[in-house]
């Protein structure tokens, strides 16, 4: 009898060429920022306690689309794992921030120092402590999946990564830029959480609750969550133009500080994949369909909150924005290669059968 074989797991057409959608935004924005000139302070202006309008509905559209899928009621399965958990809120939040910032404060300030100015070393570090202290919230799904994680798990540790979120985030981020030197207000940082965080995840969890209950989950999932998709992917593309046009002149003068920031980025997250991979299989003994989505995790970003954070408090046009931008950039390329490998070295899979992505 011929031997069936499993179709291989796919990333949606969105995500997969999510690098090539930001690479179109850097060109769309910078042509709008020349076409426009002087005109684009408009919205710039537009703000709301240090939060710029147009660019709060914005990223509020990304980010609630994500939040909306969060189900808190499976912290009830919170034991289930325990080691596993212990090891995402290990790395996530004792590991990840502060070597990001070690990361970012070497290449930037030190190996950096020739080729671009301390200011502008300050502002691409303040970008990358911004995502180093935001964590994946939704895209871990996505690796999960394509690495053949557990979902029960990953949906577990998502939920107590956006809890935890909301308490730890402000004080690592000024605690961090606070050693760095870089100043930044507090009711700032707080009125971001609070607009880009908090606000989402409840009215997420709450459109959750409501629509499961009146229409039922397979309606949720099948129905709802592919129409309201969209919305944040034209939502995050927008943001990106926008933030383009006002970094156009920055970018033309200097375009090889793209690359200069992407370095340690990258270089970051895998090392902070591998470390965890590590960790998790050596001395925690995890099994592959936990210790999996717990490095991936780690490993990607909460670039939507990061963004936004970045724009609130630095600028449109700030060297910040543009080091969280650059995170988006490379985002997928990485994490489908740590996927490629999470699958070749599936540990607990015979070897006969073990198949990459």
């Amino acid at each position: 009898m011929a031997k069936t074989t499993t179709a291989p797991k796919q990333i949606a057409f969105f995500e997969r060429y999510l690098s090539i959608w930001v690479f179109l935004c850097i060109v769309t924005g910078i042509v709008l920022g020349k076409l426009t000139g002087s005109s684009m302070k408009v919205i710039s202006d537009l703000n709301l306690n240090s939060i710029n309008i147009p660019v709060a509905i914005l990223v509020w559209l990304m980010i609630f689309p994500m939040m909306v899928q969060i189900d808190f009621s499976s912290l009830r399965n919170v034991g289930a794992n325990k080691r596993g958990l212990m090891l995402t809120v290990f790395i996530n939040w004792l590991i990840k921030p502060f070597t990001m910032a070690f990361f970012a404060w070497i290449f930037f300030t030190k190996l950096y120092a020739a080729w671009i100015s301390p200011e502008l070393a300050n502002e691409y570090l303040a970008g990358a402590i911004l995502l180093g202290a935001a964590p994946c919230t939704a895209m871990v799904f996505v690796w999960s999946y394509l690495s053949d994680g557990d979902s029960n798990f990953t949906l577990v540790q998502v939920s107590v990564n956006d809890l935890i979120l909301l308490v730890a985030f402000i004080p690592i981020v000024r605690f961090l830029l606070g050693v760095t030197d870089i100043e930044i207000p507090y009711n700032v940082l707080f009125t971001s959480v609070l607009v880009f965080v908090l606000i989402p995840l409840v009215s997420g969890y709450i459109t959750n609750r409501w629509l499961i209950k009146s229409k039922g989950e397979h309606w949720f999932k099948s129905r709802f969550l592919p129409r309201l998709k969209p919305v944040s992917m034209v939502a995050l593309l927008t943001t990106l133009v926008l933030l383009f046009a006002f970094q156009g002149e920055q970018i033309l003068e200097q375009p090889l500080n793209i690359v200069l920031i992407a370095i340690p980025l990258i270089l970051q997250t895998y090392f902070i994949f591998f470390f965890s991979w590590y960790i998790g299989r050596r001395f925690l003994k995890l099994p592959y369909c936990i210790n999996a989505p717990a490095g991936m995790i780690g490993a990607s970003n909460f670039f939507e909150l990061a963004v936004a954070v970045a724009i609130a408090i630095f600028g449109l046009n700030s060297g910040a924005s543009l080091a969280t931008v650059v995170g988006v950039l490379i985002e997928v390329p990485i994490m489908l290669s740590l996927v490629r490998f999470a699958n070749r070295w599936n540990y607990d899979k015979p070897v006969t059968d073990a198949t990459p992505v």
